[in-house]
């Protein structure tokens, strides 16, 4: 037996580039849409719910003990829903083919991270009816945000998230029973989870955001009409007399 079947061919140089681009264009994806400062919020997130756990901040029990909580995680929905804000407008949408897959990506990759983070800062601490709520709270509210920003665009999508949250702090007081107010529901009702669900699956299957800022080279396109053409109609050379002309001109005597 020799060594050379255990030596692994190496892989196709085109391989390996389509892998380091496709890498290399989910990153800066992420950068145009701020992924790294959602990240950084949905952390600040996690930590202002221990925060507010640990010191008991909630007034009351029950479910008026869930309107912190609801704040916190209403909080975190509105920083992932600002992140499908795109800087580059319609041309994106026409020539980015890999757009709606990117878009789908990073809403489930944050929305799973919001979870997590405000799952690890209710460790320990006692959260009114648990994990359960918290993670369809998240879920539902942050499709209400992606929901919005197909409307208002990226940067007022945290408008009707925190107009819901309100309406909802108004539910918990009132003990609702309808499914759409599903912070208000306990743990294991099912048309609540639907609800919550079906938001986030329509905002998730959607293909792109309202229109953003047109592109600069756009803007500043040159006009076709009439007028464009008679500004950008070629002058003709200036003439110039030659030299040998010149010469004979200059020695011609004077009438």
């Amino acid at each position: 037996m020799t060594t050379a079947g255990l030596v692994k061919p190496p892989a196709p140089a085109g391989q390996s580039r389509r892998l380091s681009s496709g890498a290399r264009l989910a990153w800066l994806y992420a950068r145009s849409r701020r992924v790294p400062a959602a990240v950084v919020a949905l952390a600040v997130c996690g930590g202002v719910l221990r925060a507010a756990l640990n010191w008991h901040w909630a007034i009351g029990s029950g479910l008026e003990a869930q309107q912190i909580p609801l704040i916190i995680e209403t909080g975190a929905a509105a920083a992932i829903a600002v992140t499908s804000h795109g800087p580059f407008g319609e041309p994106e949408r026409a020539t980015g083919r890999w757009l709606p897959c990117l878009r789908l990506f990073t809403a489930i990759g944050l929305t799973g991270l919001a979870i997590l983070a405000l799952a690890l800062g209710a460790t320990g601490e006692n959260l009114n009816e648990g994990i359960l709520v918290l993670a369809r709270n998240v879920i539902g509210i942050t499709g209400v945000g992606l929901l919005t920003s197909l409307a208002t665009g990226g940067l007022l999508a945290w408008t009707l998230p925190i107009g819901y949250m309100a309406f909802c702090q108004y539910a918990l007081l009132e003990a609702w029973r309808a499914p759409w107010t599903w912070p208000v529901r306990p743990p294991s009702d099912r048309g609540a989870w639907i609800a919550a669900c079906l938001v986030y699956a329509a905002c998730s299957s959607s293909p792109s955001a309202a229109p953003g800022p047109s592109s600069p080279t756009t803007a500043s396109a040159p006009s076709t009409g009439a007028a464009g053409a008679h500004q950008t109609r070629a002058r003709p050379p200036a003439r110039h007399p030659s030299p040998a002309s010149a010469g004979t001109r200059a020695a011609r005597p004077p009438a």
